[in-house]
């Protein structure tokens, strides 16, 4: 997938459900879909044509939930294991096995399933760190915009944040965006030793100047209104090429990047869907409270992963 016609303005989200649609079904193992909310985001993604689902956890809870939410689930294979750990075991080695090309987390907690994902001998680790990206629509913002890290790595190092970002800049090849822009975000423009985030922006710009990470164009340290805005980054005479144009925003550490996510949907009517990076295959980690739309373009999203490595750099 090219984003050459780029999608209607806040139809983003929409856009790459349509795209993945196209495609085939991505095999994904849903992990312990035992209440509402995870089944029913496993049978609408098969029923759009996103996923095939392959059912992992109790079967008679399943079965149960099924029945009290009158969803059908006849069409898809059921494995039947006794609880919610042995459910992420059992999907992750469904992974290994090439019988399942994505993970999607139903309803047992993220810790849970991560710590089958980085088991050391059972697991689908990978050399780099897990890491979470968000995908937002902002009706104010021209193109699709990625937060990261919001949901794994609480307090990155400078090497956590090297993978960080090398997960998305792969992360927005796959969806066809060809060099991404990564804005390092700072509370300042300027290099400050008392502020290690800043360190680490400056550190990551050379590491990209030295072949340490590729494939994208990184600029920071840079405020939050420095890489949204151009006319912001020319008051305070910036001259850079991220600002204004920023597909990635890499945040100092997990809250900060949870608040700016948040804010965006919950302030500025961003709509909204997740991802995990860095491992064999990417898993959908959506929240148990998220929507319809949220779950859809995230299996899009794992979609496009699967299916368009080759657009990797």
């Amino acid at each position: 997938m090219i984003l050459s016609d780029k999608p209607p303005i806040h139809n983003q989200l929409e856009f790459f459900i349509e795209e993945a649609v196209k495609a085939r079904p991505v095999t994904t193992a849903v992990v312990h879909p035992v209440e509402h909310n995870g089944l029913s985001g496993a049978i609408e993604a098969a029923e759009r044509g996103l996923i095939v689902p392959i059912l992992v956890g109790p079967s008679a809870k399943i079965k149960a939930a099924a029945d009290k939410y009158e969803l059908n689930i006849d069409d898809y294979e059921l494995i039947d294991v006794e609880h919610s750990h042995a459910a992420a075991e059992t999907a992750v080695r469904l992974i290994r096995e090439a019988r399942a090309e994505t993970l999607m987390k139903g309803d047992l907690g993220t810790s849970e399933l991560l710590s089958a994902v980085i088991h050391k001998t059972q697991g689908i680790r990978t050399e780099r760190r897990l890491s979470h990206v968000f995908v937002l629509d902002v009706p104010n913002y021209h193109k699709p915009l990625m937060i990261t890290d919001a949901a794994i790595n609480v307090m990155p190092d400078l090497l956590t944040k090297q993978d960080i970002v090398q997960n998305a800049i792969d992360f927005c090849h796959a969806l066809g965006i060809k060099e991404p822009k990564v804005a390092i975000l700072a509370a300042v423009e300027k290099v400050k030793p008392s502020m290690p985030s800043t360190i680490d922006a400056a550190s990551l710009c050379k590491m990209a100047d030295r072949g340490q990470i590729t494939g994208g164009i990184l600029d920071g340290p840079l405020a939050f209104d420095n890489a949204i805005s151009l006319q912001a980054a020319i008051d305070k005479h910036i001259s850079s090429p991220v600002s204004g144009d920023a597909d990635i925003l890499l945040a100092p550490d997990l809250e900060a990047a949870n608040m700016i996510a948040k804010q965006l949907i919950y302030l500025a009517d961003a709509k909204s869907a997740g991802i995990a990076l860095g491992a064999r295959a990417p898993i959908i980690l959506n929240s148990r409270a998220e929507g319809t739309l949220t779950r859809l373009a995230s299996c899009a999203l794992a979609s496009h992963m699967v299916l368009h490595p080759q657009e990797k750099k």
